[in-house]
């Protein structure tokens, strides 16, 4: 689970970096512009995290359910080199999924005006400014928001039924708490992400509204790898322990 935990703080800190400084830059200098190569490096490197981190949480699912239901499989199933698989293919999908959609995002003519409505270069406010119809992409674009997020979403709910059922039946309160604090602060985190993540890209485009889209944006972009750290950290007795260490150390230098 902590190898896992390593790489949702790396794909979190990659994340919030692709769209967070640039808009915080736009915000105090009072400048909107960016770059055509700019908008789409920034495009690939979000929808590559943005891929990677719901396979990734899928992933940690099934971590979870293996540890929890199966807990004597749990040093065969989960063994180190099945975790290693498991992030490379996260990373590699997000970024096949990614690259496909950045590249035909900067092909197609772009005929009305530039002002892209959102604070980063997101795809479905890049379509509106498009003058050729693209409803088969914007098809592709509902099949990959499925296979990246509605499904991974679907299984990690499925999961963890499965897991508080057999929490239920737990006799230990001990355990039961544990499982419970675990899942909790998962589920937490998954909600934040995937919701309305989900929510923006199935719609269609009749349904959508740009400033209703931004709101939901903030969700996924900014407060879900902001409180990723904090629900994961806050809830772990081992990093509260070593916290207390840290911070102690650091009054006493201070004295």
């Amino acid at each position: 689970m902590y190898f896992l935990l390593s790489q949702l703080s790396l794909m979190d800190l990659m994340y919030i970096s692709s769209t967070v400084p640039k808009m915080a830059f736009n915000f105090l200098s009072g400048q909107k512009a960016i770059s055509f190569l700019g908008c789409g490096m920034q495009s690939f490197f979000f929808l590559t995290m943005a891929g990677s981190e719901g396979l990734l949480l899928a992933s940690m699912a099934y971590d979870r359910y293996v540890a929890i239901c199966h807990p004597l499989h749990y040093p065969f199933r989960m063994s180190k080199w099945t975790c290693v698989k498991m992030i490379i293919g996260s990373w590699i999908l997000g970024s096949i999924n990614s690259l496909a959609h950045t590249v035909y995002i900067l092909h197609i003519p772009y005929c009305r005006s530039r002002a892209i409505n959102h604070f980063f270069c997101d795809i479905p406010a890049m379509l509106a400014l498009s003058c050729i119809n693209n409803w088969v992409y914007e098809y592709l674009v509902f099949v990959s928001t499925s296979l990246f997020l509605l499904l991974p979403f679907i299984g990690i709910i499925a999961s963890y039924g499965r897991v508080l059922f057999a929490v239920y039946h737990m006799h230990s309160k001990e355990g039961k708490k544990k499982a419970f604090t675990t899942c909790s602060a998962h589920l937490t985190v998954v909600t934040f992400y995937c919701a309305p993540f989900v929510y923006t890209y199935l719609r269609p485009r009749h349904l959508r509204s740009p400033a209703e889209d931004k709101i939901l944006a903030v969700f996924y972009t900014i407060l879900t790898p902001m409180l990723n750290p904090i629900i994961y950290s806050l809830r772990n007795k081992e990093v509260l322990g070593a916290m207390t260490r840290v911070f102690g150390i650091f009054s006493s230098m201070k004295e």
